[in-house]
C-alpha cells in the first residue's frame, strides 16, 4: 500500500528505494511478509513498468541468495554429520561428555568424517579422538 501511494504521489524510484533501505534498517520483516512484499512490488512494477531495483542489483541479490542458500546447506550438512557422530558415540560408548560434544561442534567436516570412521570399530571413546587437538572455547 505504501509503495502504491508513493508512486501515485509522484515519488521517483530512487527516493522510494532510499525509504525502503531506511525501513529495512529499522525493522526486520518476518519471512512470509517479506515474500509478500516482493510479490506485491513485482506486480506493481509490471503495472507501472517501473523497476524497484536495477537488473545489476537484481543479479547481485540473486547471487547473494544463492551463496546464502549454499552456505546454509553446507552448515546444515555439517550439523547433521556432527549429530550422527554424537549418536553413534552414544550408542557405542554411552553418554558423551560436554567437552567431547564441544570438540565435535567446533570441528571441520573432514575431522568429523575421520572420527565417524574411527567410531565404527574403535575399542574405546578415547581411541576415536586420539591425536585430535582439544576443542577451542
Amino acid at each position: 500500500k505504501l509503495v502504491q501511494l508513493l508512486y501515485r504521489r509522484g515519488w521517483d524510484k530512487q527516493r522510494i528505494i532510499d525509504l525502503f533501505f531506511v525501513i529495512d534498517w529499522m525493522m526486520k520483516l518476518p519471512e512470509a511478509l517479506k515474500n509478500q512484499l516482493w510479490q506485491n512490488l513485482s506486480t506493481l512494477e509490471q503495472e507501472k513498468k517501473m523497476t524497484y531495483v536495477s537488473s545489476v542489483e537484481r543479479i547481485g541479490i540473486e547471487k547473494g541468495m544463492q551463496a546464502g542458500m549454499q552456505a546454509g546447506m553446507q552448515a546444515g550438512m555439517q550439523a547433521g554429520e556432527a549429530l550422527a557422530l554424537q549418536k553413534l558415540l552414544t550408542k557405542r560408548f554411552g553418554a558423551v561428555v560436554p567437552a567431547i560434544s564441544a570438540q565435535i561442534g567446533s570441528a571441520d567436516p573432514a575431522q568429523i568424517g575421520l572420527w565417524f570412521d574411527r567410531a565404527i570399530d574403535a575399542p574405546s571413546l578415547a581411541s576415536v579422538f586420539a591425536d585430535s587437538p582439544p576443542a577451542k572455547h
